[in-house]
Formats: C-alpha cells, sequence, structure tokens
C-alpha cells in the first residue's frame, strides 16, 4: 500500500518544534508523529540518561496558570504580552485520574492561546474531538523529552507547550490529558458466520496474520466489503487516521504487502489510501476484521504501481482495524 504519512495535531507541534530548536537538545526527531527505529550505537551515553533528566533540560514556562475543574478546559490566564521559547513546557494542573502508561493511546483535548492578547484557537472542546494520535511508546518516551512529560503524568493532567509562528507571534498549547487505552495487537470481536460461500477463504495463524484462498475469485467491476470479524470499537470516520494489520493479495494468490512481515502495524490517512480501501473501512468498527475486493478503478487503475501490482489488477486485502483517530 501506498499511504500518506498522518501528522496529528500534536505531531504536526512536535515536528515543527523539531525543526526550529527540540532536535538539538533531543537529537533524535524522525520528522512524523511517532518516532521509530533504534538509536544510533554511538549515542550510548545519551541513552542512559533518564527521560526526566532529558525533560529538565527543556526551558520551562514561567507565568502561566490554569484555573479549573481538572479534566473540563481549563480558563488561562497570564499577563500579555508574553514571550516563550519553542519547545518550552509547564505543567498547569496535576490530573486526578489514573497514571498513564507505556503502551497505551492517549487522548487530549487542545487549544492554542496567543500570548499576545489572549485569544483562543484550534480547540477541540468545543466540538469535543480530543487528538487520540499518540501511542506512548518506550521508543517516544526515550526520545522525546514531551513524550516522557506524558508518560509521568496521570489522566486529567493539564500541560502547556511554547511555540513561535514564522512571523514571530507567541503561542502556548494548552493540552489536557483525557483518557488513555490499549491498542488490540489483531481483530478482537465476534466473527461473522453468514459469509457468502463463493468469498475467497481466509485462514488465520496463531499470531493473527491471515492467509488465503482465492476459491475461484474473478474480477469484480464493484467493491466487495465483507466484515470476518465484528469489533466493538468506535465507528471510522472517512477522515479519520487508522491503525491497521493487513495483507494484500492479486487474484492469482501472489502477496504484495504485508504489515504483519514488517512486523508492526501501520497507521494512514484514509484521504490519503487508494478510493477502494476509504470506501469499504469507513463505517466499519475498531476491532474489525474486513475483506475487501477492490476494482481496478478504486485501486491503482491502468497503470498499476510499481513492480508489485500490475495494471488493471483486482485486489484482495484482509484488514485488521487497530485503532481510528
Amino acid at each position: 500500500m501506498h499511504i500518506k504519512t498522518s501528522i496529528s495535531l500534536f505531531g504536526k507541534l512536535l515536528a515543527a518544534l523539531c525543526a526550529l530548536v527540540m532536535c538539538a537538545t533531543l537529537a533524535a526527531c524522525n520528522g512524523g508523529d511517532q518516532a521509530e527505529g533504534s538509536k544510533d550505537s554511538n549515542d550510548s551515553s545519551d541513552s542512559s540518561q533518564s527521560s526526566a533528566d532529558a525533560l529538565e533540560d527543556l526551558p520551562q514556562i514561567a507565568g502561566l496558570v490554569a484555573e479549573g475543574e481538572p479534566g473540563q478546559k481549563p480558563t488561562v490566564k497570564f499577563h500579555a504580552p508574553m514571550s516563550v521559547e519553542d519547545g518550552a513546557y509547564a505543567v498547569l494542573q496535576k490530573g486526578n485520574g489514573d497514571k498513564v502508561k507505556v503502551g497505551n493511546r492517549v487522548c487530549m483535548q487542545a487549544f492554542a492561546v496567543n500570548l499576545n492578547d489572549g485569544s483562543e484557537m484550534a480547540s477541540s472542546w468545543e466540538k469535543n474531538t480530543p487528538d487520540c494520535s499518540t501511542l506512548l511508546t518506550e521508543d517516544t518516551v526515550a526520545q522525546y523529552p514531551i513524550y516522557s512529560l506524558i508518560a509521568d503524568a496521570t489522566i486529567n493532567t493539564t500541560f502547556a507547550i511554547g511555540s513561535n509562528d514564522d512571523s514571530g507571534q507567541p503561542y502556548a498549547w494548552i493540552w489536557t490529558i483525557v483518557s488513555q487505552s490499549t491498542d488490540p495487537t489483531r481483530a478482537e470481536g465476534e466473527a461473522v458466520t453468514d459469509i457468502p460461500a463463493d468469498l475467497p477463504k481466509v485462514t488465520l495463524a496463531k499470531d493473527g496474520k491471515p492467509s488465503i484462498d482465492m476459491n475461484g475469485q474473478g474480477d469484480v467491476d464493484q467493491l466487495v466489503v465483507q466484515t470476518l470479524i465484528k469489533g466493538e470499537g468506535k465507528e471510522v470516520q472517512e477522515s479519520d487516521t487508522v491503525r491497521a494489520h493487513y495483507t494484500g493479495w492479486l487474484l492469482d494468490g501472489t502477496q504484495f504487502d504485508s504489515s504483519w512481515d514488517r512486523g508492526e502495524p501501520s497507521d494512514f490517512s484514509l484521504d490519503g489510501v487508494i478510493d477502494g480501501w476509504q470506501q469499504g473501512l469507513t463505517g466499519q468498527t475498531v476491532g474489525s476484521q474486513v475483506l475487501l475486493i477492490v476494482p481496478s478503478d478504486l485501486g491503482y487503475g491502468d497503470s498499476g504501481s510499481g513492480d508489485t501490482i500490475p495494471g488493471g489488477a483486482t485486489l484482495v486485502f484482509v484488514v485488521d482495524i487497530l485503532a481510528a483517530y
């Protein structure tokens, strides 16, 4: 699958700060919403530094105060105008909920405050659309002090991050941790029993990776969507970013791609994938496994894709939906 990288609101801010100043202190910016891979062996001395110590190396914001009930949109007070360093932070309210756990997905409400005049922008609170893109892994905590701040927090903690735009306008981004959850590692739910007999037959390995018997499947001129396992999570919206495990085949049974073989699910925005995926996954629920038979015009068309997908090919996918945000 050729997909666009999805950058969340928090990820955009982190990437922007990395580009400005944070790489100088972190030496570990990847430019996306999640850090991947391991540190260079030459950085072994850096890796021994605890995430808490790394957080202490960042500048802090002074003079910013948050008032209100923890877990609700805070009222932020300060003396305007106020300057702020890129990447500076402050814990404004300590939460009264459970401790955040590494390995969990964290949802945060956010808004930005103009530090020159106190005006607000980009608030998620009013429409209750928290940013749930932050998957708190050991890698992100080790590489990014800001993620360490989240890992050390409790639910309903509010913190601020300083940022200046291209014109030098100072902002404080105000983040409140509102919930956490654990992503499944494979589809979880109730197996669908009334699957048409003429569709390809899917068999799952112990770890969840699918294999397929095409069962005589031929080309199709319309998208075929068949839920194999019905999950109980949130419904996927057409503009969501989805985290999924998947495998794709040609009709002759040739596998051309599989996240299972890479050992890691993929994250992608539904507006950045082939139409067959966007149409087929929209309306499905997190935890589900879905069989997609994608006609050429909703896939890669007459041009195909690289050396693996010929022009005019009908494609077959099995997709495990692990998260949507």
